[in-house]
């Protein structure tokens, strides 16, 4: 099988959000992607104190020959995929470097502590201000606003599968990720493949 090209070997993606947005699954679909297309892939994830609500984060290293170890360096992240404004710009603080590429979904989580009043969510547009002045490159992605429009939120899932394959900053494409989203949701796939062509719009637009 010819394999694409990685833009380096090991190409580094840092999957974040908060338990229940589906960070899990975003690495699964492009985990089974790159597998398919003939790529060596390590997942390594981390989960925080509480499954759903704590931080969830997702690394992956994708290589054409070599098993490296799950969890990528500090400072080593090519690409991060951030499902949540806060934890996307603490993934930048950790693992961030002048070239990483950013996809972030601008749409808060707020934490017990914050609906609780004892801490206050930090400005949305500074906070995303920021996260592009450590990027190399960012896209904004509203992809829980744009699912929500569908109908369901889950649908953000497929929108950022979408941003990413769309990005072309990985070596995957449509027809790479497509059969892998049918066999993953079977019962919704047409939906979900509007979703993931929105997603591919929005980055190319």
């Amino acid at each position: 099988m010819t394999k694409k090209q990685l833009m380096k070997d090991p190409l580094n993606l840092v999957i974040t959000g908060v338990g229940g947005q589906g960070n899990v699954m975003i690495s699964l679909i492009i985990g089974n992607a790159f597998v398919r297309d003939g790529y060596i892939v390590t997942v390594g994830e981390t989960y925080g104190a509480s499954q759903r609500g704590g931080p969830v984060m997702s690394h992956m290293r994708i290589s054409k020959e070599t098993q490296y170890s799950p969890f990528i360096p500090d400072g080593c992240a090519d690409i991060i995929l951030g499902m949540e404004p806060v934890e996307t710009l603490r993934m930048l603080g950790r693992y961030g470097n002048p070239r990483v590429i950013t996809i972030i979904n601008p749409r808060p989580i707020y934490s017990i502590d914050v609906t609780g009043g004892h801490a206050e969510y930090p400005d949305l547009d500074k906070l995303v201000e920021i996260v592009k002045e450590l990027s190399a490159q960012t896209w904004i992605i509203n992809a829980t606003e744009e699912a929500q429009k569908m109908g369901s939120p889950m649908f953000a899932n497929a929108i950022l599968i979408g941003a990413l394959i769309g990005s072309g900053v990985l070596p995957l494409d449509k027809k790479s990720v497509e059969p892998v989203l049918r066999e993953t949701f079977p019962k919704e796939i047409e939906a979900n493949l509007v979703a993931f062509n929105k997603g591919i719009k929005f980055v190319k637009s």
